[in-house]
Formats: structure tokens, sequence, C-alpha cells
């Protein structure tokens, strides 16, 4: 294609080059994990052509050394590609070959672009194709990501819940279903239904990490394995297993590896429950602790910055904002992918660099903003005893308790007449002598009704 001019300190070469200059689209590099995935590969890659005969013990070692280099982060910037690209990322991959090519020059004292020892394609990328190589560096750069990024953050995150479900078990408060007064539990309650939320967030990553474990390495152009060892594909999971405390393996069938990328949409549909998970807790935390003075004000958050520039003495629930923000933007890569998932046409899906960017970008918002949430807001979390036990005894749900002792329709006459006219529900029990003062004090203990199968028997509705 002609002579191209590349930057004199560049470690790329000619096809990096020309990527650069062909999608000048977002100034967006591919993901830097994803690149270090990408270095992993390569140097499992050259471990087990070494291995297998393909390629001398001096090439194979040098090629080790230039890609544990991009594995480490050390050569970052001299990946400059787009993430819009060609869809295969054969200009990443390239990208790659040149750079470690390249790294291994100077390794060997060679000029940088002699090609000496190390050639970029015949060394670097033997046995390989973008097509396999590509979608093998997205399931093992993700994996890592989930195994050390998010899952880490959700589990601090779920250990903060858990110590306030403990701290906060004694204090009784009023339940709310469609925004309106139910039954008491108490606070503590409460948080534990977050902690086993976040709790399962974990076990969907660990699903998320299980979803990726099939490699399609060895598959090379078209998933034949065409110029490459049969056993290469095995040999390169089995050192990238050894390498990453993460189980991968060879994929059954390569042709269902490289044309589809539904182990990917199954990620993102873990990612969207996630999401989702934490968009709920942030949500009920913010709501729990509005106010001061008009709102529901059962929990004091911790004040983290002012809150407006007008207001004087305003502190808002940044934190939960935060969050809520983090988890619909990982939502919103999430469902980039599913899109993604459906563009794939014969033996290969061609936007394999979005699907990278996406499940990137959401992995990594999501654990920097559960980890973030857990310290600078639930670890701080205080609770207004005094204003729970306020709300409880104001609420008229504690009515459903004497459904057992008169039945659903007199409660719900009691419950209608003590809101009607500003009496207590004992008030109006009390003058229609439906319950004497001791039996009615017992039923509505709303400590009683905090506990599994307090309350007799009935009919219960929402």
């Amino acid at each position: 294609m002609g002579e191209m001019q590349v930057p004199a300190d560049a470690l790329y070469g000619a096809s990096t080059q020309r990527a650069v200059l062909n999608f000048p689209i977002s100034g967006r590099a591919m993901p830097p994990a994803f690149i270090h995935g990408l270095g992993l590969v390569k140097e499992a890659c050259a471990r087990a052509n070494e291995q297998l005969g393909h390629l001398p013990q001096a090439k194979a070692q040098l090629i080790r050394r230039a890609a544990r280099e991009v594995a480490e982060g050390r050569l970052d910037a001299h990946f400059p590609v787009d993430v819009f690209q060609t869809g295969s990322g054969t200009s990443t991959n390239m990208n790659a070959n040149e750079v470690i090519a390249n790294r291994a020059s100077q390794l060997a004292g060679e000029p940088v672009g002699s090609k000496r020892p190390v050639h970029p394609n015949d060394d670097v990328n033997l046995g390989q194709s973008s097509n396999d190589i590509i979608p093998t560096a997205l399931h093992v750069s993700v994996a890592l990501a989930l195994a050390r990024e998010l899952r880490p953050a959700l589990r601090h995150l779920q250990s903060a819940l858990e110590k306030k479900a403990a701290d906060f078990g004694g204090i009784i408060k009023i339940g709310r279903t469609h925004l309106m007064d139910a039954t008491p539990l108490t606070l503590g309650q409460e948080f534990s239904g977050y902690a086993a939320q976040v709790a399962k967030a974990v076990e969907r990553t660990e699903r998320a990490v299980r979803a990726l474990r099939e490699l399609a390495v060895g598959g090379t152009a078209v998933g034949t394995g065409i110029n490459c060892d049969p056993r290469f594909g095995a040999l390169v999971a089995e050192i990238l297993s050894a390498e990453t405390g993460l189980e991968f393996v060879e994929a059954p069938n390569h042709f269902e590896a490289q044309a589809a990328r539904d182990d990917a949409v199954e990620v993102a549909g873990q990612i969207a429950a996630i999401s989702a998970s934490l968009t709920k807790i942030a949500g009920d935390v913010r709501l729990l602790g509005s106010g001061p003075r008009a709102g529901l004000g059962e929990l004091r958050l911790p004040a983290t910055q002012p809150g407006s520039s007008i207001m004087p003495g305003k502190v808002n629930p940044v934190m939960s904002e935060m969050l809520v923000q983090a988890a619909i933007y990982a939502q919103g890569n999430a469902s980039m992918v599913v899109a993604c998932g459906n563009a794939g046409h014969f033996e290969l899906n061609v936007t394999l660099p979005l699907i990278a960017h996406a499940l990137h970008e959401a992995v990594r918002v999501l654990a920097a903003g559960a980890r973030q949430f857990a310290e600078a807001c639930v670890a701080g979390l205080e609770a207004d005893a005094e204003r729970c036990r306020e709300l409880v005894d104001r609420s008229l749900m504690l009515v459903t308790a004497l459904n057992p002792k008169i039945g659903y329709d007199a409660a719900a006459s009691v419950a209608k007449e003590a809101h009607a006219s500003g009496k207590t529900l004992r008030e109006v029990v009390l003058a229609r002598g439906l319950m004497s003062a001791a039996e009615l004090d017992a039923a509505l203990d709303p400590s009683s009704m905090t506990r599994p199968g307090a309350g007799g028997v009935g009919g219960v509705g929402g």
C-alpha cells in the first residue's frame, strides 16, 4: 500500500498508523484493560508456539518479554487505535503485533521497524488470526475485570450493608409497599434485603466469568483452524488458566465462538441485573434519608459536600445520585452489547471493539461506583430511631394485626374511621368494644409484627 510515515518514537508500525488515519472517530482508544488482556494472550501464544516447536526459544522469549510489558500496562501509550475501527479488531491485533515485534527488536539491540529478529505477522501472530484472537482477548480481559474489579467492589458493599443490618436490628420502622404505609419491620431487616441483593450481584459476576470461559483461539480465520497446530488452542487456554487463576478452555465449536457473541450478551444481562440492584438500593437510601424535616428522615446520610450554590446548609444524597447514574450508564452499555450481539454475519461478528469498550466501561464504572457508595455513604449512615418510631405509631397499617381477631372488614372500618377522625386505632377499637385493652395492646405491639409468623393467619395483600 506504499510508504507510511510513523512517529519516530512510536513502537507501532505502518498498519497501526493507517488505522489511526482511517479512524479519527471518537478520540477513544481501546480500553487499557482490553489491551492488557491482549498482551496476556500474545504471551500465552508465544509460550504455546515455543512448547509446540514452532518458535525458537530465543524468539519466543523476546515475544514473551515484550508481551508481558503490554500486559502490565507499560506500553499503553503505543495503542492509539480508535474504538470505532474495523469490526474484527484487526487494527488492534496488528497494533499489538507491531508493538511487541518492535519492542522485541529493542530488547535484541536491533532498530525499531527492522522486523529483526521478530516479525509481527510471522512470529508474534503465528497460528493466529484477528478473528480468533480478539474474541479471546475479549473473554480473558472482561473475565479478569469482573473477577478482580467488580466482584471485590460488590463484596465490599455487601459487607458494609451487612454491618448496617446488624447495627439497625433493633430499630422498628414502618414498611412501605406501593409507596404507601404497610406493616412494620426493622430497619435491620430492610438492610438485610439490600445486602442479599448485593450478595446475588456477587454471584452474578461469578456466573458472568463462567460464561466467558470458552476461548476462540485456535480457530484462526473462519473457525477451521487453518495455519494453526490443532493442539494450539487447548494449550493457550491451559496457559491462560494457570496465569490468571480463572478457568479457560478452548471452545468446543470454533464456528460458534467466532460467528456469535452470545456469551458477551449473557454477561451484559448479568451486568444489567447488577445495575438494577444497585439502582434500587441507592434509590431507597436516598428516599429514606429525605428531609431533613419535610421528608421521611428515617436515615441520616453522611454530609460529603455542600448541596446547593444558593441554599445555605443544604446537603444532598450525592452518593446515591452518583450510583444511580453509574448504574444507568452500565445498563446503557449492556444494551449496546445486546445490539452488537445481533450484528454477526456468517463466520464473524464485526462489532468486537465496541463490545470490548462497552463491557469494560460497564464493569469499570460499576466497580468504582459500588466501592465509593460503600465507603462514602453506607459506612456513615445513621438511623433516626425516634423518627422511625413516630411513623410507626402514626401508621394505620398496624390494623393488619387485628385481622385474625376482628376480621378484615371490621379492621378496614376501624382504619377508615381512625383516618377520618384523627383518632388512634386503639381509641376506635376500644370505643366499639371490639377487643379488651390488654388484648388490643398485645395485638398492636409493633415488635411482634416484625417476627416471622406474627399476627396469626389471614389473607395478605399488597
